[in-house]
C-alpha cells in the first residue's frame, strides 16, 4: 500500500508538472525517476521521434551513462534497429532479453557491453490521434524478460510521456498560431481591427491609426459609427442590424479622417466565434480613396463620352492597322453601325468612291507623324447614304510620351435629306427602329392575304407588346427606352425569314406578318423562340435591363371579311395573354371576341351610367355588440342596368378600376352618402356615421383631400359623421405618403378604418403608426369562425391585437347567431351582416330605423338593445358584397 501511494503521489506530481506547462525535459526525467523507483535495477529512457516520424532523435534519461546517450545519438525507425527502433516501427511492445546475442542490436553489442547493459524492453509512445511520438524503454544490467507488472509500469509510463509530449506540442502550436496572428494583425498593410457586438473598437493595428488619423489609444472603446460620415451612418447601422451575425458581410463606407478629409473604405466584417458563441467582429478595411476617385473620374468621363452628341472613336496605335477599340452611341447613331460591327476594324471602312483622296492623304500623313489633324471627309453610313464628317483626330500619349491610341471626334455636318425623301420614308417606316409602320404593314397584309386566299396557304399575324417597358421610360428616360426598342426590334428581325414583315405600331407594340406558313404550328414555334429572345438582358450604357413580351396570334380563316381584322384579333389575343400573367402567348378564338365585345359594351353602359349618375346607394347598418344600438351604416353602391337589371358590384367595380371609371363613381358615392346622412339628421332620425369604401385611385390623387373637404362643405355633413374604409393594399404602396394623408384626415376629424383586415399584407410595424380608429375583420374569417379552429384563432388574435392598440373591431358578414355569440364572447365591438340587416336604400333605411325605435324628431341618438333577429329590408344584396 505504501509503494502504491508513493507511486500515485509521484504520478500526481508529474501530472502537475504537465498541467503547469513546466519544461518538457523536466517532466520526462521525472517520469523516468518514477519508473526507476518502482523497478529495482531498471534504467528508464525516453526517445522522441522527428516530425517526419522517420527517426528517434532526442533521448532523455537520468541514469543512462552520458557516453552511451551520446553514442546512441539518433535511431532510425525500422524492424531491425534495436528495441526502440523496432517498437516505434511495429507500434508494439518489444522485448530484447539478451542484448549481447540479439541480432537486432548488431553494431551496438560492444557499446552495450561496455556500459553493462544486458536487456532492454521498449514500448511505443502514441498520441491521442494515433500519431507516433516516441518510445519509452527500460534497460537492465542482467538478461531477462519483464513480468506482467513490469510491462504494465512501462505502458503506464508511456502514457504519461504521451500526455506530456502532446501538451508541449499543443502549447507550442498555440504559441506559434498566436505569433502568426499577431504578425498578420500588426504588419497587415490594411486597417485590421475588432469590434464588440455593440460596435466599439476592442483592438486596432497601426494601419487603423494611419487610415483614421486617430492614435490607437483614442480608437479603443470608440464606437465605429463615430467615424462614419453622416450620409452613410444610417446605411451602415442598418447593415449591422440586419446582418446575420454568423456570416461575414462586406460594404463600402466613407469615414471622416481626423484631418478633416474623407476616406473611402472597403470593409469586410468577420464574426469572432468563441466556444460556439459570437462575441464580436473582426474588420479589415482597405483604403480605396484614390481608387474610388479614379473610378469616379473614369465613370464621369465615360458617361460624358457616351452622352456626347458627336461620334467618338478610339483606335489602338500599338497594333497594326490601328483597329477601333471603342465607339460611343453617337457614332452608332451617326453611322448606323452597331458597336460590335465596328470593333477591330480600321476607320477607313466608312470611306467610299466619293471620299476626297487628298483629304485622306492628309489624314494618313498625320497618323504617320502622330500629330493632330482636322479634316472634312465624305463618309458613308451602314445603309449606304453619305454624310459629311468633320473629323478631329488627336494622339494619346502615355507617361513616357509614346503614342498608344488615337481619339477621333465625328461631327455630322451634312445637310439633311431632302424633304421629299424624308416624307416618303417616314410615310412608310418607323423613325426610331426603321421598321415598317402601320400603313406599310397594312399594305403588305392586304397583298399577302389575297395571295394566301388564292393559293390556299396559311397566314398569321402576331401582335407583340413588351411587358414592363413603361417603367424603363419613366425611370431611366426615353433615350434608354429607345435603345431597348431598337435592340428588341433587331432581335425580332433576326428571328424572321426574309419574306416576313415586321412593323412597329407605336410605343412598345410590334406586329409581325407571316405570309408563307406550311402549318399553323410554325407560327407558334416562332413565338416560343421570340419570347426567350426578347427576355434576354438589354445592355444600354451602364444599365442592364430586363423585359418580357405578350403575344397574340391570329390565323387567316375563311370567314374573314377584312384583312385588317387580323390585327384586331391578334391584339385581343395579346390582351388575353397579358391577363394570363404576361410573357405568354394566346391564339385568337371566337370566345375572346365575345368577351371583349361584352366588356366593351359594359364599359360603355357604365360610362353612360356615370354621366347620368344612374347609381343607387344602399346602406347596411352597423350595430354595437353591447346594447345592440345602431352606430352607423356602410354605404354600398348599386347599379341597375337598363336591360340586365341589378348587376353585382363584383362585376362592374373591377371593370371600373381597370378603366379608371372608379374615380367618378367614388366621387358620386361620397357626396351622395354625405347628402343622405344629412337628410336623416334633418328628418330627426339621428346623427350617424356613414362608412364609404375608398378606391386606391381616389386615395392617391393629389387633389383627394381638397375634394373631400369640398364634398363635406357642399353637403354640410360634419367630418366626424364620415368614415373612410381603406384596404390594406392602399397602405402598402408608398406607405409614407399614405400615412401622411391619414394624419391629415384625422386632423380634419374624418375617421378611417381598415377594411378586409387579414387578407392583405398587413405590417404590424405600420399598423401601430396608423391614425385609424377601427379595423374590419374580413368576412372570410367570420364565415367559419365557429367551425374552423384556425379562423377562430385568427379572429381572437385580431380582436386582442386591435384592443391593445386602442382600436375598435368590426366583424362583417355575420349570418348566424352562433357567429354573433362567438364574436360577442371574444370582445368584438361592432357587428355587421345579413343576420342583423341587409343593405337597403335610404327610404327603407328610414323604415328600419323607425322599426328599431327611432322616432323622427325625437333626438339625435339611438339606443336600441340587440334583439338577435335577422332583420331584412328587401333590398337586393350579394354575399360577397364589399362595394
Amino acid at each position: 500500500m505504501a509503494r502504491t501511494q508513493r507511486h500515485l503521489r509521484a504520478q500526481q506530481r508529474v501530472q502537475t508538472l504537465i498541467a503547469r506547462d513546466q519544461p518538457l525535459e523536466d517532466t520526462l526525467k521525472a517520469i523516468c525517476r518514477i519508473v526507476e523507483a518502482q523497478v529495482p535495477g531498471g534504467i528508464a529512457s525516453i526517445m522522441l521521434c522527428d516530425e517526419a516520424q522517420q527517426r528517434l532523435e532526442r533521448l532523455y534519461s537520468v541514469s543512462l551513462p552520458q557516453a552511451y546517450c551520446e553514442a546512441i545519438g539518433e535511431v532510425t525507425i525500422g524492424p531491425d534497429n534495436g528495441a526502440c527502433g523496432r517498437a516505434a516501427y511495429l507500434r508494439d511492445f518489444v522485448i530484447c532479453a539478451d542484448l549481447a546475442n540479439d541480432p537486432r542490436w548488431v553494431g551496438y553489442h560492444a557499446l552495450t557491453a561496455r556500459h553493462g547493459l544486458r536487456a532492454c524492453w521498449s514500448c511505443p509512445v502514441v498520441g491521442s490521434n494515433q500519431q507516433l511520438l516516441g518510445t519509452f524503454a527500460i534497460y537492465y544490467q542482467r538478461p531477462g524478460e519483464p513480468a506482467r507488472s513490469d510491462r504494465r509500469r512501462v505502458i503506464e509510463a508511456a502514457e504519461l510521456v504521451s500526455l506530456a509530449v502532446e501538451r508541449e506540442r499543443n502549447r507550442r502550436a498555440l504559441k506559434e498560431n498566436e505569433q502568426r496572428y499577431r504578425s498578420m494583425f500588426t504588419y497587415h498593410p490594411d486597417a485590421v481591427f475588432s469590434l464588440d457586438l455593440e460596435g466599439h473598437f476592442t483592438t486596432a493595428n497601426a494601419a487603423c491609426s494611419s487610415v483614421t488619423g486617430y492614435a490607437l489609444k483614442q480608437l479603443i472603446g470608440l464606437h465605429f459609427s463615430k467615424l462614419v460620415e453622416s450620409d452613410d451612418r444610417e446605411r451602415v447601422a442598418a447593415l449591422y442590424r440586419d446582418a446575420d451575425k454568423g456570416e461575414a458581410f462586406r460594404y463600402t463606407v466613407t469615414i471622416a479622417h481626423r484631418e478633416a478629409r474623407s476616406v473611402y473604405l472597403d470593409v469586410t466584417n468577420l464574426p469572432i466565434v468563441v466556444n460556439d458563441r459570437i462575441i464580436g467582429f473582426y474588420g479589415i478595411a482597405k483604403d480605396m480613396t484614390e481608387r474610388h476617385r479614379r473610378e469616379t473620374e473614369l465613370r464621369i468621363l465615360q458617361r460624358s463620352v457616351e452622352a456626347s452628341i458627336n461620334g467618338i472613336i478610339i483606335s489602338d496605335a500599338r497594333q497594326p492597322n490601328n483597329p477601333i477599340i471603342y465607339v460611343n452611341e453617337a457614332f452608332e447613331r451617326i453611322t448606323g453601325y452597331r458597336r460590335d460591327e465596328v470593333l477591330g476594324r480600321n476607320g477607313r471602312f466608312l470611306q467610299g468612291n466619293d471620299t476626297d483622296t487628298q483629304a485622306m492623304a492628309q489624314l494618313r500623313q498625320a497618323i504617320a507623324e502622330q500629330r493632330e489633324i482636322n479634316v472634312t471627309l465624305c463618309n458613308y453610313r451602314k445603309d449606304g447614304t453619305p454624310f459629311w464628317n468633320n473629323l478631329y483626330l488627336a494622339p494619346v500619349r502615355d507617361d513616357e510620351g509614346v503614342v498608344t491610341h488615337f481619339i477621333g471626334i465625328q461631327h455630322d455636318i451634312s445637310e439633311r435629306k431632302s424633304y421629299e425623301a424624308k416624307l416618303s420614308y417616314h410615310a412608310s417606316h418607323d423613325a426610331l427602329t426603321g421598321l415598317a409602320n402601320r400603313s406599310l404593314f397594312e399594305d403588305h397584309l392586304m397583298h399577302d392575304v389575297l395571295l394566301a386566299q388564292r393559293h390556299g396557304c396559311h397566314l398569321a399575324v402576331l401582335f407583340l407588346d413588351l411587358d414592363d417597358f413603361k417603367p424603363i421610360n419613366d425611370s431611366l428616360g426615353h433615350e434608354v427606352g429607345d435603345q431597348v426598342l431598337i435592340q428588341a426590334a433587331q432581335r425580332l428581325a433576326d428571328e424572321l425569314d426574309p419574306g416576313d414583315t415586321l412593323a412597329r405600331f407605336g410605343s412598345d407594340e410590334f406586329v409581325i406578318l407571316l405570309p408563307e406558313l406550311e402549318r399553323e404550328e410554325d407560327a407558334i414555334r416562332l413565338v416560343e423562340r421570340l419570347l426567350p429572345c426578347i427576355g434576354r438582358p438589354y445592355r444600354v450604357g451602364e444599365h442592364e435591363l430586363y423585359i418580357g413580351a405578350s403575344v397574340g396570334i391570329a390565323f387567316l380563316r375563311k370567314e374573314l371579311e377584312n384583312p385588317v381584322e387580323l390585327i384586331q384579333q391578334a391584339d385581343m389575343a395579346m390582351y388575353r395573354a397579358k391577363q394570363k400573367g404576361r410573357n405568354a402567348w394566346e391564339c385568337f378564338t371566337s370566345d375572346i371576341n365575345d368577351e371583349v365585345s361584352e366588356r366593351m359594351a359594359l364599359r360603355n353602359d357604365l360610362q353612360e351610367a356615370i354621366e347620368a349618375e344612374n347609381f343607387e346607394l344602399h346602406y347596411q347598418p352597423l350595430l354595437a355588440a353591447q346594447g345592440g344600438q345602431v352606430v352607423g351604416f356602410e354605404a354600398l353602391v348599386r347599379w341597375k342596368h337598363p336591360v340586365k337589371g341589378y348587376l353585382s358590384p363584383g362585376l362592374f367595380i373591377p371593370l371600373a378600376e381597370d378603366t379608371g371609371q372608379i374615380g367618378p363613381i367614388s366621387e358620386w358615392v361620397l357626396r351622395q352618402a354625405c347628402r343622405d346622412m344629412c337628410r336623416l339628421a334633418a328628418k330627426g332620425y339621428g346623427r350617424y356615421r356613414v362608412s364609404v369604401n375608398l378606391s386606391p385611385l381616389q386615395f392617391r390623387r393629389a387633389n383627394f383631400l381638397s375634394n373631400l373637404q369640398q364634398a363635406l362643405l357642399e353637403t354640410g355633413l360634419s367630418p366626424d359623421c364620415l368614415e373612410l374604409e381603406l384596404t390594406e393594399g392602399i397602405l402598402m404602396s408608398d406607405t409614407a405618403a399614405a400615412v401622411e394623408t391619414l394624419h391629415r384626415l384625422r386632423d380634419m376629424g374624418v375617421e378611417v378604418s381598415i377594411d378586409d383586415f387579414g387578407t392583405g399584407f398587413s405590417s404590424l410595424s405600420y399598423l401601430k403608426q396608423l391614425p385609424i380608429g377601427k379595423i374590419k375583420i374580413d368576412r372570410s374569417f367570420v364565415r367559419d369562425v365557429t367551425v374552423n379552429r384556425h379562423d377562430s384563432a385568427i379572429v381572437q388574435g385580431i380582436i386582442s391585437m386591435a384592443h391593445h392598440l386602442g382600436l375598435l373591431v368590426v366583424a362583417e358578414g355575420i349570418e348566424e347567431a352562433a357567429q354573433r355569440d362567438f364574436l360577442a364572447a371574444h370582445g368584438c365591438d361592432v357587428f355587421q351582416g345579413f343576420f342583423f340587416a341587409r343593405p337597403m336604400p335610404l327610404e327603407k333605411l328610414k323604415a328600419y330605423l323607425t322599426q328599431r325605435g327611432a322616432v323622427p324628431g325625437q333626438g339625435d341618438s339611438l339606443s336600441i338593445p340587440l334583439d338577435g333577429e335577422a332583420l331584412t329590408a328587401g333590398a337586393q344584396s350579394w354575399p360577397d358584397d364589399n362595394h
